[in-house]
């Protein structure tokens, strides 16, 4: 297991990506308990990125149910199809939103969230959960997001 991470001095959130997974692995290896796990991937992601919020909702039912997270408190439960987590999950499809206040059903856990992006974490066709990544700035989240925050959960479902 890691110490402590290990991250360039660089502000290209794609490099920082790239070096955070190998070290998201070894953090991980040989742990099986999902939940230790994902908290300390969710801590892993606001040491690297600062980011305002950040976490995982856990597919339970008919409902997402708040996982490991760093932040503010958040939501408990969300349904299908219910803002941008919700949305993600029903659509199975990546969600980046530059400002959650224009997006249609929103919902305010915290009204300083700004913008987001939500990666589904996908499992034999079905999401199983997704990863929720919150910023206090407008439009704060790009496609190097998309693509560093998608390749961690493609991972994070191999631990599922």
């Amino acid at each position: 297991m890691a110490d402590e991470l290990h991250i360039s001095n660089t502000e290209n959130r794609l490099t920082l990506y790239t070096e955070l997974l190998p070290q998201l692995q070894a953090l991980t290896s040989g742990e099986q308990n999902l939940t230790a796990n994902l908290a300390n991937i969710s801590a892993a992601l606001k040491q690297t990125f600062g980011f305002f919020w950040v976490g995982f909702y856990i597919v339970d039912e008919n409902e997402l149910i708040l996982g490991p997270f760093q932040g503010d408190i958040a939501c408990t439960r969300i349904a299908k199809g219910r803002g941008v987590c919700g949305t993600a999950w029903s659509e199975k499809k990546t969600q980046l939103v530059d400002d959650v206040d224009a997006f249609p059903g929103h919902i305010a856990c915290s009204s300083a969230s700004r913008s987001e992006v939500v990666v589904p974490i996908i499992i034999n066709g079905h999401v199983a959960a997704v990863l929720d990544v919150d910023s206090d700035q407008l439009a704060d989240f790009s496609k190097d997001d998309v693509l560093g925050l998608e390749a961690i959960c493609e991972w994070v479902a191999s631990l599922m």
